[in-house]
């Protein structure tokens, strides 16, 4: 099932069709349904596909950048990797397809960023059941709840193990 949140959640089987899309990742791989969801909102326009993916930084010591909070040389090869996939996935339907990888603290700001700066009609993300308000706050896999919630740019989220 495709969650369409704009501002609260409602099931949408027939998305509406737009020409620039984000399919956006917080660092998890991209499922074939979040590819399929991009392609359906894409298609009829002739649209193009921006593919991101976030490898986290895990923090600073003393205040300052530390090389060793980086993302390690085995995660960065798994977000290229995951990257590659989802653009060579989108080519092979037809669709336009760019992306890059972003190392950041905050996935939701640099998610809600690139959007803006390519002019998004429209955010698909997969994405994780919603959690409780209170534990939801505290994990990483609940950023695309969090992008949902700060951005007037209609964000399609899949969960995979939605009841339809």
């Amino acid at each position: 099932m495709i969650w369409s949140l704009f501002g609260r959640s409602r099931p949408t089987d027939n998305p509406p069709e737009v020409s620039n899309v984000l399919v956006a990742s917080e660092g998890r791989r991209f499922s074939q349904e979040v590819i399929d969801l991009a392609v359906r909102l894409v298609r009829g326009q002739g649209g193009r596909a921006q593919v991101l993916t976030v490898a986290r930084l895990w923090g600073t010591s003393f205040g300052l950048p530390n090389p060793g909070l980086r993302p390690s040389r085995r995660e960065m090869a798994e977000q290229e990797e995951n990257i590659l996939w989802a653009i060579t996935q989108l080519e092979n339907a037809g669709v336009q397809a760019d992306g890059h990888i972003v190392t950041t603290r905050n996935p939701c700001r640099s998610i809600l960023n690139e959007a803006k700066r390519k002019k998004c009609d429209a955010i698909v993300m997969g994405a994780d059941p919603r959690r409780n308000w209170l534990v939801r706050s505290m994990m990483w896999s609940q950023e695309p709840y969090r992008v949902s919630g700060r951005t007037s740019v209609p964000v399609h989220l899949v969960c995979p193990g939605r009841p339809h």
